[in-house]
């Protein structure tokens, strides 16, 4: 696959990018039967040229789950090592960090996929995007962007994990039109620039790309974050969402509603807890076929990350479909007295409450029935107590966790943790075989 010959695929018609798809797909089945040492053994009994081998029949393809990949992470290589141009790491189901291998071609569709991805929303080769991902440490998802922005066009400012003032002089120097970014961080980066005199609506900011966090709502409706980042750069806010082993991003367009699927780049599929494919709308585990992919292919790969797929049109003229927000991981749903609920649950409703300055979220469980749920919070004022938190999270999420206060100082501590570039809000001391 040339990975720019099919550029506005998204743009035709379900009924003419099918038959392109299917002719992708039985090339990436055969490439995978061929090349890698896992699926000559666990696919080796399909012909690839039989017309069956089709998007339409993929449930008769086994998944592939993540601790195959861990397990046996040299085997899903489908290339001599000497074609291996760059390797990041990814966790295991154990946290044992699995080797994902990427060819010089593979790194080229990834700057396609970004092109498409940052193209959707707006930005051009006349942008300046200042990007405060890392780009060491071995995540891809730094260097990802750069090769999405260099391959429109564009100008990337790579200042990464800079300070707070390294970032507020690079926006004062070099005027970026876009910035991509983790939403919190982004939050407290506006915040903190208005403390120092630049109010972030005055810049020539106008799009935020946020990554790493979800956005909007089961609605598609903004979560406080989004409508806060919204608000205080007067810019719009895109949400994105990836993962190493797939290659392949989803990123909201002009129109804010789900991120797209590259119909050239990847097959998408919702599925219940029995593996069975759900409804257009219903949500379940989101499982990706990334088609093209050279140094460690993968068909039907569970991400453990739960959502949903738009298929109607969208307001922006792709056909392509789109998928919803990220509701949680698979490995951190809770049950809680009959109750199934997500993290993100209850984040979006401490969000929400005004007296909440910041928090995270302890689970641990003596059995398999019922998950024990703390919710560790700091609060503004001297007179809030546990039982109001509790009964506005119950009237929001029928759900009633022990709620214990801390100081301030003591949470940011665990939420903001030099161990991780993410704010941790989720502490699982659950014991359980996943």
């Amino acid at each position: 696959m040339e990975v720019d010959c099919y550029n506005g695929v998204e743009f035709v018609s379900p009924e003419e990018s099918r038959g392109i798809r299917n002719r992708l797909f039985r090339e990436h089945v055969a490439y995978c039967v061929r090349n890698s040492p896992f699926y000559r053994e666990t696919l080796g009994g399909i012909d690839p040229s039989d017309p069956d081998v089709c998007v339409e029949n993929i449930t008769e393809l086994p998944f592939t789950e993540k601790s195959h990949i861990e397990s046996r992470n040299d085997d899903f290589l489908a290339v001599s090592a000497s074609r291996i141009v760059d390797i990041v790491q990814s966790s295991g189901t154990t946290g044992k960090p699995t080797r994902v291998m990427y060819t010089e071609r593979d790194l080229e569709r990834l700057a396609y996929n970004e092109r498409q991805s940052f193209a959707g929303c707006g930005i051009s080769s006349d942008d300046i995007v200042l990007l405060t991902c890392t780009m060491d440490r071995c995540f891809v998802a730094g260097l990802a962007y750069f090769l999405g922005i260099r391959s429109l066009g564009a100008a990337a400012v790579r200042n990464g994990h800079g300070s707070m003032s390294s970032h507020l002089e690079v926006i004062r120097n070099m005027a970026p039109t876009a910035i991509v970014g983790v939403p919190t961080f982004l939050r407290k980066l506006g915040l903190y620039m208005q403390e120092e005199g630049l109010d972030p609506e005055g810049t020539e900011v106008t799009r935020l790309i946020c990554i790493g966090e979800p956005l909007r709502d089961r609605n598609l409706d903004f979560l406080k974050l989004g409508r806060d980042i919204e608000e205080i750069w007067g810019a719009k806010a895109y949400s994105t969402y990836a993962s190493s082993e797939t290659v392949t991003t989803f990123c909201e367009c002009t129109g804010q509603q789900g991120g797209h699927l590259h119909t050239d780049l990847a097959v998408v599929e919702i599925v219940d807890e029995e593996g069975r494919i759900v409804p257009d709308g219903k949500p379940g585990e989101v499982v990706v076929t990334p088609l093209a992919v050279e140094g460690m292919p993968l068909i039907r790969f569970k991400t453990g990350d739960i959502s949903f797929i738009l298929s109607d049109k969208c307001s922006c003229g792709r056909f392509s479909s789109r998928l919803g927000p990220i509701i949680g991981r698979k490995k951190q749903m809770m049950k809680v007295r009959g109750t199934t609920i997500y993290p993100q649950a209850l984040y979006s409703a401490l969000d929400e409450i005004a007296e909440v300055s910041e928090y995270y979220i302890v689970v641990d469980s003596e059995d398999d029935l019922s998950d024990d749920v703390t919710v560790c919070v700091s609060v503004i004022g001297d007179d809030v107590a546990p039982g109001l938190i509790q009964d506005k999270l119950q009237a929001r999420i029928r759900v009633k966790p022990d709620i214990v206060v801390e100081d301030e100082e003591k949470v940011r501590s665990c939420v903001y943790s030099s161990k991780s570039r993410k704010p941790i809000h989720f502490i699982d001391k659950r014991k359980r075989d996943w």
